[in-house]
């Protein structure tokens, strides 16, 4: 259970390194100061921040099978998922709407890809479940 969990975070975090990718490169950071961004950056980035600790927790208590790891890695995964959450829904309307008008600033967020969007979000929703089989001790370690 700890590899598959492992292997689902990595997967996913692959999917969060394209969508942040796409959302710099749509003009994000950019757009910040105008609020045409639906995104602030302090969310995006703690996303990626806490994602990317709890994955480092994560290999630790891989290594050193310590239970206190786990659930550590969890706690943190939960608050990922929340920050993913809150982008998801502020990117939903965002993604319905109909292209800028000339000299109408486009929002960084329409230029995430939908399937990479579900893809990110369905890994993610595994990864927590995984993870938390694993600290629960189900599969053996």
């Amino acid at each position: 259970m700890d590899i598959a969990a492992l292997v689902a975070w990595i997967v996913t975090a692959l999917g969060g390194f394209v969508l942040l990718g796409r959302w710099i490169s749509g003009g994000g950071l950019r757009q910040q100061q105008s609020r045409t961004a639906r995104f602030p950056a302090p969310l995006v980035f703690g996303h990626f921040l806490l994602a990317a600790a709890g994955l480092v927790v994560w290999i630790v208590y891989v290594a050193a099978d310590k239970s206190g790891l786990a659930w550590t890695a969890f706690g943190l995964l939960v608050a990922v998922a929340l920050l993913g959450f809150t982008m998801f829904a502020r990117w939903i309307p965002v993604r319905g709407t109909t292209p800028a008008t000339a000299g109408e600033p486009t929002p960084a967020e329409r230029h995430l890809p939908v399937p990479v969007v579900a893809a990110h979000g369905l890994v993610a929703a595994a990864t927590l479940v995984l993870v938390l089989l694993a600290a629960l001790g189900v599969g053996g370690s």
